[in-house]
């Protein structure tokens, strides 16, 4: 840890999963890489005053406050990291932004594309040297970050086709509880958000192509739960009583990116025996690449211009110092996790600020990714018809 730099003091919004994974992030960041600041674990922002305290005490937060204006209204706060569901984005982050804070911002952006675009003009209107960003933490994956360079330095050649799926299975039990992830008013939509959201900016950061038309289809396998009684994790436990499903449990689209590429997406929490298995192939005319986060380590690289004798999917272990972030993790061959990405998250974050210089993916980028959510919703409700995203 760094003593002789400035402070970056954080107010984190939330602290449920993604409040211990942000936590993790700002907590190991400035203990591995040498930051232009050192981030200050503030305070935490919870309804339930028992609940955030224990959080605090857990993670390491400094102080704790049951309202989230208490943020904004604090002088001694420089960033505001949003991770409670997306109904609450919008109101959060504008406040933020026009009180002249950096914003942290879970995705998706919004559960709207009204809300997303009126968030990403609150941040192109915010003060010089403000900034905002949007957490799609799995750019930050070694290997998915790799996968760009390669894509980009033309290894694969001219991008041709991306299949891409975010697949998990922890709805698949009819009786699992109705989260906040089920209800639209509070998650905008379900897997499609969700899930879908990290495939379409992945697949973007990776081939550096924008989606500009989608056909898609949307389904709900359940729909009716039980009332969620006791929160862990992602899911929990049921009561007796039970409630409607207003979102999506499966979401397929095709999707043709600007730069002549074609694509099918597919996001599911209804897929047995997958526990989250983002999975994206990008086929050039002279090579491609596969990455699947159930094996986040690895990277497959295939070389068509290689004799056809010695032709095949070579996988590729990401652990070294030459690969993106590993400089200052463990030696070659031991492995990073999850976790990972958000510390790197961190420190991108950190970086950017100092430097004056817009943190990646930014309000822009993340609206966006909610105008190709937002048209999948629209061609689903005219029949899938191929419907513009721009």
């Amino acid at each position: 840890m760094q003593n002789d730099v400035p402070a970056l003091r954080v107010a984190l919004i939330g602290h449920g999963f993604m409040g211990a994974a942000h936590s993790q992030g700002w907590r190991v960041a400035p203990r591995f890489y040498d930051l232009p600041a050192q981030p200050e674990m503030s305070l935490l922002v919870g309804r339930n005053a028992a609940g955030v305290e224990a959080a605090a005490a857990k993670w390491g937060w400094k102080e704790t406050a049951t309202d989230w204006r208490a943020a904004i209204d604090r002088d001694d706060i420089d960033v505001v990291d949003i991770v409670t569901p997306g109904g609450s984005h919008a109101e959060i982050a504008i406040a933020a932004l026009e009180a002249g804070k950096h914003v942290l911002c879970e995705k998706p952006l919004a559960n709207t594309l009204e809300e997303a675009e009126a968030m990403a003009a609150a941040a192109d209107n915010a003060g010089k040297g403000v900034f905002a960003m949007v957490g799609f933490t799995y750019r930050r994956v070694p290997a998915a970050a790799f996968a760009r360079n390669l894509v980009r330095s033309g290894a694969i050649g001219e991008v041709r086709q991306v299949r891409a799926a975010y697949l998990q299975d922890w709805l698949v039990d009819p009786e699992a509880p109705l989260t906040w992830r089920l209800k639209k008013e509070h998650a905008g939509s379900g897997a499609l958000g969700d899930l879908g959201a990290h495939a379409v900016d992945l697949a973007q950061y990776i081939t550096g192509q924008r989606i500009i038309g989608v056909s898609g289809l949307l389904n709900t396998f359940v729909h009716e739960r039980p009332l969620l009684d006791q929160a862990s994790g992602l899911t929990g436990t049921g009561g007796t009583e039970r409630g409607c499903v207003t979102v999506d449990d499966l979401a397929l689209f095709n999707g043709r990116f600007d730069g002549g590429a074609v694509g099918s997406f597919e996001a599911t929490r209804m897929s047995t025996g997958r526990k989250n298995a983002l999975r994206i192939e990008v086929a050039g005319s002279t090579g491609a690449i596969s990455f699947d986060l159930e094996n986040l380590n690895y990277l497959g690289y295939y070389d068509a211009t290689a004799p056809a004798t010695s032709q095949g999917f070579t996988n590729i272990m990401v652990t070294e110092p030459e690969h993106p972030y590993l400089s200052a993790w463990w030696p070659t061959g031991h492995s990073l996790g999850y976790e990972h990405g958000f510390v790197h998250q961190a420190k991108d974050f950190v970086e950017a600020i100092v430097s004056g210089i817009q943190p990646e993916p930014s309000f822009a980028e993340g609206l966006q990714v909610q105008k190709v959510l937002n048209g999948v919703e629209r061609s689903v409700e005219a029949n899938s018809v191929w419907t513009k995203t721009i």
